[in-house]
């Protein structure tokens, strides 16, 4: 079962969003939680994993480009999605570069858009989750198997030993 953050600092906003996500998903719907204040979603998120954040650009307490930073850091593997009446380039860029959202949609949203965008969002995290990044070992080991191919290759006899 999926797990959807919405953030929006109007009820009835959260109150659409919701309804949309349960239609689009009847058949398995996915457990949401929503908040009308940024700093309650994000004490949040530090004790729940959520696949996918859906988020206003314009709230009061802070922008959905700083909360959406905030998690960056906080939950990595968590999909970003931001939402917004705004349609200005330089919101749009902020919430692409700075806070890595996923997808930026205009509201009010169209409903096949957001299924697309959510299924789309929904099917990155579960391949994040599959194949977590490399750990600095890995990366060093693969650095090291490209410059010197073999070098990590140990042969071994039957006790364990080292075979040179």
């Amino acid at each position: 079962m999926s797990k959807i953050l919405l953030v929006d600092d109007e009820g009835n906003v959260l109150s659409a969003l919701q309804r949309a996500l349960l239609q689009m998903f009847r058949s398995a719907p996915p457990q949401i939680e929503s908040y009308t204040n940024p700093y309650d979603a994000l004490e949040r998120i530090c004790y729940c994993d959520f696949d996918l954040i859906i988020c206003d650009y314009n709230m009061p307490q802070m922008t959905g480009g700083e909360l959406l930073q905030a998690l960056k850091d906080v939950a990595p593997n968590t999909v970003r999605i931001m939402l917004s009446a705004s349609t200005e380039y330089g919101t749009v860029l902020s919430a692409i570069n700075q806070a890595q959202a996923f997808r930026f949609m205009s509201k009010p949203w169209d409903a096949a858009e957001l299924e697309q965008n959510v299924r789309q969002a929904l099917a990155l995290r579960a391949e994040l989750v599959a194949a977590p990044p490399p750990t600095p070992q890995q990366l060093e080991a693969q650095r090291l198997e490209a410059e010197e191919p073999g070098l990590l290759d140990v042969k071994r006899d039957d006790d364990g030993a080292v075979i040179l």
